[in-house]
Order: C-alpha cells, then sequence, then structure tokens
C-alpha cells in the first residue's frame, strides 16, 4: 500500500478513534469487524497495526494504519489466507472466542 492512502486523518478524535481500535486489536487476536461499507470481516491479527503518516493523492499528510488479518472469512462466506485493510475502515471490533492474545 506504500506511502499513500485513501484516506488521512489530522483530527484529534480521528486519531484518537484509530488508536482506540489498536488496542482492541493485539497480535493473535481472533477478531469480527464490521466495516464502514456494512460488511464483517472474521480473522486473526496476524500483528498489530500502527499509526503512520501517510500521504493522500493531493500530497496533504495525515495518520492511518494497516491491519493484516489471517485465516479470514467474508461475510461468512469467501475466505483468504491474508487480508490487509485500512484500520480508519474499522466501525466495530468483537474480540472471538480461541483467541490467543500475547
Amino acid at each position: 500500500m506504500g506511502r499513500f492512502a485513501e484516506r488521512i486523518h489530522t483530527d484529534r478524535a480521528d486519531i484518537d478513534r484509530l488508536e482506540a481500535h489498536l488496542l482492541e486489536l493485539p497480535n493473535d487476536a481472533r477478531v469480527a469487524l464490521r466495516l464502514d461499507d456494512g460488511s464483517e470481516l472474521v480473522g486473526t491479527v496476524a500483528a498489530r497495526a500502527s499509526l503512520q503518516l501517510f500521504e493522500d493523492r493531493d500530497g496533504n499528510e495525515g495518520m492511518n494504519a494497516i491491519l493484516r488479518l489471517e485465516d479470514v472469512t467474508l461475510d461468512g462466506s469467501s475466505h483468504a489466507d491474508v487480508h490487509d485493510l485500512w484500520l480508519d475502515r474499522i466501525v466495530d471490533v468483537r474480540r472471538m472466542p480461541g483467541q490467543s492474545a500475547r
């Protein structure tokens, strides 16, 4: 995904929301994520995301993060071994049974 992001965040409230999601997503946690388009991903956090500085297409700088999930199921059907997604797409995080967070 490189240095560029579709959406970046500079507002303190938005950054606080991203940071709160980071705390809900430790390594190896099994989670169900509701996304901003209404879809749901279920998977295991492969590596804890961290906020980073990105640029949008206009060259403005702001914060976002990339979350990597493994063993992913999308909306209960399609499956992927690995799925990367922008942290700001997450609306809700639900911890699932069987998690082994470190």
